[in-house]
């Protein structure tokens, strides 16, 4: 099947991001929550939610990219306090229709001091369980460092926990496990095929830069072609401007289409 690209709501206007999604023949957005910018009370959420609703016939997923807030935090009251935030965007994804929402396990921390892991699989599992009660699936996103870069943790936080997957094919390529050959990229995946629901696609992401788009499909295609074979259908471009966005989507597209006429061709054969 061919998958859905969906684009990153990159400007501020709804009817805008609207517009320049369905103008380059995108199928959805991934939109990415603002954590200074969360709707501050029910009336606020409500229109939150109804706005949302101008994005049909659009697919929309939803990201919680919040440095340094952690379910797992080792102090209790950390911990409960980000277990509130995902609670209320679960609530609000729901009310708004959406049925995944992607989150992270130590983002913005540069040690893994701060967690426990036993809290951190305790409270992802119940928010899993919450999340499932509100007919969204909670999805963990593989990171460039820390315990979800390694894909021996990564296995046993989704196992563990009843999480799916989000597979982030920038950090993916730059994490050490990768770089030092200890593990390859598909060992992020594999163990659990039928969970990778997303990704999120650009070539590496560099500190100072941010997300590095590839130069040209071979860049990327071989983790591509990984997504193609565990069956993920969502693939959001996770690049800002807008130019730049657009031409990686094109390259994206004509390699599908290659795709599917090898495909085509080894039927027939």
């Amino acid at each position: 099947m061919k998958p859905k690209m969906a684009a990153g709501n990159i400007f501020d206007d709804i009817s805008r991001i609207r517009d320049f999604t369905l103008s380059n023949d995108f199928q959805g957005i991934d939109w990415s929550f603002d954590l200074e910018r969360l709707p501050g009370t029910p009336l606020e959420e409500s229109r939150w939610a109804k706005g949302q609703g101008l994005l049909a016939p659009l697919e929309v997923r939803y990201h919680c990219p919040f440095f340094q807030i952690d379910l797992g935090h080792d102090d209790p009251d950390q911990a409960k306090m980000a277990d509130g935030i995902f609670r209320r965007i679960i609530r609000m994804v729901s009310r708004a229709g959406g049925k995944f929402l992607s989150i992270h396990i130590g983002l913005g921390h540069d040690s893994t001091e701060p967690l426990s892991w036993e809290t951190t699989i305790a409270n992802l599992g119940s928010l899993v369980r919450f999340g499932a009660d509100h007919q969204v699936k909670i999805c963990l996103e593989n990171l460039a460092w820390g315990w979800t870069s390694k894909p021996n943790l990564f296995e046993k936080l989704i196992r563990l926990s009843g999480a799916g997957v989000t597979f982030d094919i920038g950090h993916a390529q730059v994490c050490e496990s990768v770089q030092t050959q200890q593990y390859a990229l598909e060992d992020f995946v594999t163990p659990h095929p039928r969970r990778v629901h997303n990704a999120h696609i650009y070539h590496v992401e560099i500190p100072g830069q941010g997300h590095v788009p590839p130069q040209g499909i071979e860049d990327i295609e071989d983790r591509l072609g990984l997504l193609s074979r565990v069956g993920c259908q969502w693939w959001a471009i996770e690049i800002k401007e807008p130019d730049t966005l657009v031409h990686t989507k094109k390259m994206i597209d004509a390699y599908v289409v290659r795709l599917g006429e090898n495909a085509a061709v080894k039927e027939v054969l």
